[in-house]
């Protein structure tokens, strides 16, 4: 298992949202390369970048995940707003190890196809999941797809992994959802890396457990719910 803190990046700050809702913005950092050098002094090798802005057309964070990339001195996968493959070359030209993909992704099976065919082993589709229902266009737009149906269909491409997030639990530090993390990584052979309402160590242990190879951490910590070094040595591998 390997925890990986998230820096959602919204309006050139970090902020952490609930629910995935815009109107309930708990935390905002005003300097987010501070809060990834946080992270990285805590022991963290991996980050996690969103583009909030882009994700839900407000606009786009573009050049601010180039400097927090360059900041960075190892592992990060960035998403929000990646919807075609220029926005995807983008990214990894700017130094993203993995490109984590989700409206269009779920949109467009044909060039999701072509996108992991030219990218094998470096793009990630971001399951946002309310209950079981896959939500698209920054969480904002139900497709009537189930996750677990998805994810096993998602099996034959040659991507990166799957992340999965419990849109409800989002934020509300109340326990991830290990029923649907658990029925995910059974349907399908890709890597599961498990996000939304992660509040303690043994939540982690308990994802793990239930076959999830990594967590993204937000709220907890933001907030000082998990104690972020002890973390970073308890799950780096």
């Amino acid at each position: 298992m390997i925890a990986i803190p998230a820096l959602d990046l919204r309006e050139g700050a970090c902020v952490q949202l609930v629910g995935g809702s815009y109107d309930d913005e708990r935390v905002r950092e005003a300097d987010p390369l501070a809060v990834a050098r946080r992270w990285r002094a805590a022991g963290f090798r991996t980050l996690h970048v969103v583009d909030l802005d882009a994700a839900t057309g407000r606009g786009d964070q573009t050049a601010l995940v180039a400097r927090v990339l360059d900041t960075w001195a190892g592992d990060v996968q960035v998403g929000g707003g990646l919807r075609d493959d220029g926005a995807i070359e983008r990214v990894f030209a700017a130094g993203a190890s993995r490109a984590v993909v989700g409206t269009r992704a779920v949109e467009d099976c044909t060039w999701l196809a072509s996108a992991a065919s030219r990218w094998p082993g470096r793009i990630v589709v971001a399951l946002d999941a309310r209950g079981r229902e896959v939500l698209a266009r920054g969480w904002t737009a139900g497709t009537g797809t189930d996750v677990v149906t998805l994810a096993a269909e998602l099996s034959e491409l040659p991507l990166a992994g799957l992340l999965v997030t419990a849109v409800a639990n989002e934020g509300r530090l109340a326990g991830p959802d290990l029923e649907t993390t658990s029925a995910v990584a059974a349907a399908c052979s890709l890597s599961v890396t498990a996000s939304g309402g992660i509040a303690s160590p043994e939540d982690l242990r308990a994802l793990a457990a239930r076959g999830a190879r990594a967590a993204v951490l937000g709220m907890a910590l933001y907030t000082g719910a998990l104690d972020p070094r002890a973390i970073a040595e308890e799950f780096h591998s």
